[in-house]
């Protein structure tokens, strides 16, 4: 089954974060249809976590199409999260950044086992 396009995943996911009452905000704007996708969330006391996508190894080939995240940094500073998101943006331009703040940590995203 292909991959939903990162243009559609990142729209319902703003909606999904919306609907929720999750004040989340596109920060950045990748390629349309494959861009990566990364999320940023701000947890408003000096923390912040960073998800990206998770490697496919983490998951069976035969699986659904649905994009699938990893944590990449967890209770990080907020400024270790720009350095990291900075790096990333230097190897693939294309990507999008979601931003999410909210004190639980909600993100509402498919995580990789």
């Amino acid at each position: 089954m292909p991959r939903l396009r990162s243009d559609f995943l990142v729209s319902a996911h703003l909606r999904r974060l919306n609907d929720a009452t999750i004040p989340a905000a596109l920060r950045r704007r990748g390629a349309a249809e494959a861009g990566a996708i990364f999320v940023k969330v701000d947890r408003l006391d000096g923390s912040a976590d960073l998800y990206g996508p998770a490697p496919q190894a983490l998951f069976e080939a035969e699986d659904s199409g649905a994009r699938r995240f990893s944590p990449l940094l967890q209770g990080a500073s907020p400024l270790d999260v720009e350095e990291r998101l900075a790096k990333e943006i230097r190897f693939d331009s294309d990507l999008w950044i979601i931003e999410i703040d909210d004190r639980a940590g909600r993100h509402f995203l498919d995580l990789a086992e």
